[in-house]
């Protein structure tokens, strides 16, 4: 960091405020302390009938790859609108969301991934910006080998099987305890 983002001094030191136990960017014209916190993704997995919806990424990273409809929270929004705007922007498709079931924290990325179960209001969706297309998948037919994110692959393993027991649960990891492709 070289600018204070509170008052725009280059007099930033890093160093561990009194109180604290970790280094931060602190200035010392202001006193303001700047925290770094994980970025919050959020994201659904949409269902029509018994089949889920999936995109494959027109970005990077991982371009090419299938993932479920899922971005960066936005400033004003909560956890279930960011969800459904992330379905709209990348899937062209407007959903209902429904429970939260996997949480993942993504230590090396600084960020937690929050997934929700959502269903497709109608069988209406197409490629959005970051989609090179989009495609209703059987659990058979989902193209494992293909999946962009470990956080994705958690996720959709345990909706799969949740449904299948007839089931409702929270599954809350971190990155580390999930293998990556």
């Amino acid at each position: 960091m070289n600018f204070c983002p509170q008052c725009g001094s280059a007099e930033i030191e890093l160093r561990v405020p009194e109180g604290d136990n970790r280094p931060r960017h602190i200035c010392n014209s202001c006193k303001y302390i700047h925290y770094v916190n994980p970025k919050l993704v959020v994201g659904c997995v949409p269902v029509w009938k018994q089949q889920v919806l999936l995109c494959r990424r027109a970005i990077e990273p991982r371009l090419g790859y299938w993932t479920t409809p899922a971005g960066f929270m936005e400033i004003g929004e909560t956890l279930e609108q960011a969800a459904a705007r992330e379905t709209l922007e990348e899937a062209c498709a407007e959903v209902e969301i429904e429970d939260m079931f996997a949480v993942m924290d993504v230590v090396r990325a600084e960020q937690v991934h929050v997934m929700f179960r959502a269903r497709l209001l109608a069988e209406r969706f197409a490629a959005g910006d970051e989609s090179l297309e989009v495609a209703l998948f059987d659990e058979a037919d989902v193209p494992w080998d293909e999946i962009a994110f470990p956080s994705i692959r958690f996720s959709l393993q345990r909706f799969f099987a949740d449904r299948s027991e007839g089931k409702r649960r929270l599954h809350v990891t971190d990155s580390a305890r999930v293998p990556r492709q």
